[in-house]
C-alpha cells in the first residue's frame, strides 16, 4: 500500500500535523476469514516486532488508526482490522454485534496470525470489546489500552453520539457529510476530514452516499441482547491483571474526569492519562498527544 495514493494522502496528513515517520516501512490491506466471516484488515510493520492490536470504535473502521500506526510502524507489528459490520468486513449474517462477538473475531484474527501476548488497544465500542477479550481471555493479551471508555459512561453524551450516527447514513451530496463532521468535531481541519471520508463512505449504484456499517433493521431484534451482555462493572475491573492504560480526552462529553479515575483506580495495574485539545475521539482529534500519552506505556 505504501505505493498508493492512499498512502500518500495520509503521509500529507502526517506532515500538517507534524507526526514523523520512518520512510520504509511495510504496509498491507488484507482479507482474511475466520469464524466464517470474512474480514478486512491493515497490516502495519514487520511480523517480528512485537504485536499491537487496534479496534476502532462504533461507526469508524481500521483507518482510524492510521495516523497512529503510521508512527509506530518501525517499532511494532500492527493488527488493525474492520470489525464487523463496519468498514470494508462483512456484515454478521446473525446480526450479532456483541461484545461477546466481537472479542470472539479478535481473538480468532490473533490466532490466524499466531500472535501471541499482544498488547490491545481499543477505543469506545473497540475499548468495550478489548475489555471482553481480557476479561474473557485472561491470559492471552500483555496489556491493555483502553481509549475514552469505561464502566460508567454519560447517557447525554452517549445520546450525541448516537443522533449523529443516525442522523449521518445517507447523502446525496458528500458536501453536507463533510459539513456536518466539521460541526461535530472541530478539532480537525476540513483537509484531513477531506483525506478520510472515503473510508466512512460509499457511493451506490443510485449515487447517494452511505455510511458503511450494517445499520440494518433486523439489528433491533439483537439490542436486548446486546443492551445486557455489554454491560461493564467496576467490579469486573479488579479482574484485569495486566498493566492497563486509560487514556481520556480533556473535553469527552461520554467519559467523565471522575468515572475515568475510579475506573483507572479500579484495575489492579491501572493508569490514567488525559489528554488536552480532544474530545472522544481522542486519537484523531489530537495524535500528537495521544501517542505522547500511548508511547512510554508501550515501552515501558
Amino acid at each position: 500500500m505504501t505505493t498508493s495514493s492512499e498512502f500518500l494522502s495520509l503521509c500529507e496528513s502526517a506532515n500538517d500535523l507534524g507526526i514523523s515517520h520512518a520512510d520504509d516501512i511495510r504496509y498491507v490491506s488484507r482479507n482474511v476469514v475466520v469464524r466464517h466471516q470474512r474480514f478486512h484488515l491493515l497490516e502495519w510493520g514487520d511480523p517480528s516486532l512485537p504485536s499491537l492490536l487496534f479496534l476502532h470504535g462504533g461507526n469508524q473502521s481500521a483507518h482510524s488508526w492510521d495516523l497512529v500506526s503510521l508512527h509506530l510502524a518501525d517499532r511494532f507489528h500492527i493488527i488493525a482490522p474492520d470489525q464487523r459490520g463496519h468498514g470494508d468486513s462483512e456484515w454478521a449474517r446473525d446480526a450479532d454485534y456483541s461484545s461477546h462477538a466481537m472479542a470472539a473475531d479478535a481473538h480468532a484474527i490473533l490466532s490466524q496470525f499466531n500472535i501471541d501476548q499482544p498488547i490491545v488497544i481499543g477505543h469506545s465500542m473497540g475499548g468495550m470489546n478489548t475489555l471482553r477479550l481480557a476479561l474473557e481471555q485472561p491470559n492471552l493479551l500483555d496489556r491493555l489500552v483502553l481509549v475514552d471508555v469505561g464502566p460508567e459512561l454519560s447517557d447525554a453524551g452517549a445520546k450525541t453520539i448516537r443522533n449523529f450516527v443516525i442522523d449521518n447514513r445517507e447523502f446525496d451530496d458528500l458536501e453536507d457529510f463533510i459539513q456536518n463532521v466539521q460541526k461535530y468535531d472541530p478539532y480537525r481541519s476540513r483537509e484531513h476530514i477531506e483525506r478520510t471520508v472515503k473510508y466512512n463512505l460509499l457511493q451506490r449504484a443510485d449515487g447517494k452516499y452511505i455510511s458503511k456499517r450494517d445499520h440494518g433493521p433486523r439489528l433491533a431484534t439483537t439490542q436486548t441482547q446486546r443492551e445486557q451482555s455489554d454491560r461493564f462493572s467496576l467490579s469486573d475491573a479488579s479482574s484485569i491483571s495486566q498493566p492497563t492504560l486509560v487514556i481520556r480526552g480533556a473535553d469527552s462529553n461520554l467519559f467523565s474526569p471522575e468515572a475515568a479515575l475510579r475506573f483507572a483506580e479500579a484495575l489492579p495495574q491501572g493508569q490514567l492519562e488525559t489528554v488536552p485539545d480532544s474530545g472522544h475521539n481522542v486519537h484523531g482529534q489530537n495524535t500528537s498527544g495521544f501517542l505522547a500519552a500511548l508511547i512510554p506505556f508501550l515501552t515501558s
